[in-house]
């Protein structure tokens, strides 16, 4: 397995409740993986415990065959080579999107830098937009250049975190098609964590539900259309509009 992650726990301080207990799940190199809960059930704590964020209090975790966490190890987050994706895109504003993407390719030369932004800047289809600032961007083209930014130092895996929550409605449907065409096409295996079950039914390959922490489904899109988790209301047929209400409450 790409990816292979056994019995990872994590409280926090303070808190005898654990935050995640017993996380086991495997990934494909290639994979799209959604983990898919509501606020609070740990999604967003299991993705900052894969990036190094967060320790866990017991489990392993192994990318690309490379150690990442056991019992008596812990790859600290700058080195195991995985891209991130914030919620807000955390793009510096002052930055166009040429130096944005360019910020996190420090060990290259200058040719290589080039080319590397170029082939990057075709992938996301921003071709063009180089000197271009962030405030001068919609908020899916700001999503690309953070999906840019991410993909340009060839990661082992790539993070998500909600990754759609910035965006208007209307636009829901294409950007996430895009995002899909984008990751399969540059062959990043990439886990996104969010609340709402028609992004994860468009753009995973399998999604993880959780609940309290634990993994509560597992299975394609295809498999669990229609079946609600044990005690939630069953948000993946309502629309768009509906489901945001929903969750709100």
């Amino acid at each position: 397995m790409f990816i292979d992650i056994q019995n990872m726990c994590f409280n926090y301080t303070n808190s005898s409740a654990k935050a995640v207990e017993g996380f086991t799940f495997s990934v494909q190199k290639g994979e799209v993986i959604s983990i898919l809960g509501r606020s609070g059930s740990g999604k967003s704590t299991i993705l900052r415990l894969i990036a190094g964020l967060e320790m866990p209090k017991c489990g392993s975790f192994t990318l690309a065959g490379k150690k990442i966490f056991d019992d008596y190890t812990f790859v600290q987050p700058e080195k195991r080579g995985i891209g991130m994706v914030f919620q807000d895109y955390a793009l510096f504003p002052h930055m166009c999107v040429a130096d944005n993407i360019l910020f996190g390719l420090p060990k290259m030369s200058r040719h290589e830098k080039m080319k590397r932004l170029k082939e990057v800047l075709e992938l996301v289809e921003l071709e063009g937009f180089e000197k271009r600032y962030p405030h001068q961007l919609s908020g899916g083209q700001q999503q690309r250049v953070a999906l840019a930014r991410a993909i340009a130092p060839q990661p082992e895996l790539i993070l998500l975190d909600e990754p759609f929550s910035n965006l208007d409605t209307d636009l829901l449907v294409k950007i996430r098609e895009d995002l899909r065409r984008i990751l399969k096409k540059a062959n990043a295996t990439a886990i996104f964590v969010t609340h709402n079950q028609n992004d994860a039914h468009a753009l995973a390959d399998r999604i993880i539900k959780i609940k309290d922490g634990r993994i509560d489904q597992v299975g394609r899109p295809c498999d669990l259309l229609g079946i609600p988790t044990n005690d939630e209301v069953e948000l993946e047929l309502l629309p768009e509009e509906s489901q945001k209400e929903l969750v709100s409450v």
